[in-house]
């Protein structure tokens, strides 16, 4: 299903409006974490490091960012893995047409993260139209233009973080959320790959300002990136 949802400003990577939190109480643990990583994408667009206009970013074996560009502005979503993709993109590309009905001008003059919160109340009704996937619109959604494949490009976030900008000398972190599932872990003294990119998308955030939740650096139970 459609989960958490971000839409920002393309020029300075600015945030601007977020769907409400439909998680359960153990996804809740997760969701700063995902946020953190909606964010760095969008500043990762904003910066130019990612060029096409649509892209689906895994991030685990059970979700996944899609995003759509349009007019200077990215709208980004957290989907379950097996959530039908060409779903999740028309969802997007309904998110931005009612987007556009509001004065562009006005949303240039924004410099809060995420106070454009009229706009949130939008992004939760047209997300309600895409919770079930079985309603005759989505089924006729899917099975249009059925034997086209979606020309659009995926790739893993670990292969993103890494092309990211350096982000200087690692640091420490003094918590931990047990089912975090962008996390790292260390096993009998091995340290998991992938905890220096966790660790170098803490960091981003934090140089961009952005409010980022710490993590253990000893364990974290959970699925890595």
């Amino acid at each position: 299903m459609v989960k958490l949802t971000i839409v920002g400003r393309v020029s300075d990577g600015l945030p601007l409006a977020q769907g409400l939190r439909y998680q359960n109480d153990e996804e809740n643990e997760n969701f700063l974490c995902y946020k953190q990583q909606a964010e760095f994408i969008l500043k990762e667009i904003s910066r130019g490091a990612l060029s096409p206009s649509k892209m689906t970013i895994h991030i685990d074996h059970y979700h996944c960012f899609n995003y759509l560009v349009e007019n200077g502005h990215c709208f980004i979503t957290l989907c379950d893995s097996s959530y039908p993709r060409k779903l999740a993109f028309h969802y997007l590309q309904d998110l931005q047409k009612e987007f556009e009905k509001f004065d562009i001008g006005l949303m240039e003059k924004i410099t809060k993260p995420y106070s454009f919160v009229r706009f949130d109340g939008i992004i939760g009704n047209i997300r309600k139209q895409y919770i079930d996937t079985r309603t005759q619109a989505n089924l006729s959604k899917l099975n249009a233009n059925r034997g086209q494949d979606l020309d659009i490009i995926a790739k893993h976030m670990s292969e993103i973080i890494q092309k990211g900008p350096k982000s200087g000398h690692c640091f420490e972190m003094d918590s931990y959320h047990p089912h975090c599932s962008c996390c790292c872990y260390s096993i009998m003294g091995q340290l998991n790959p992938y905890r220096e990119l966790q660790l170098r998308v803490h960091k981003i955030a934090e140089t961009l300002g952005f409010t980022t939740t710490k993590y253990d650096t000893t364990i974290c139970h959970g699925a890595c990136l």
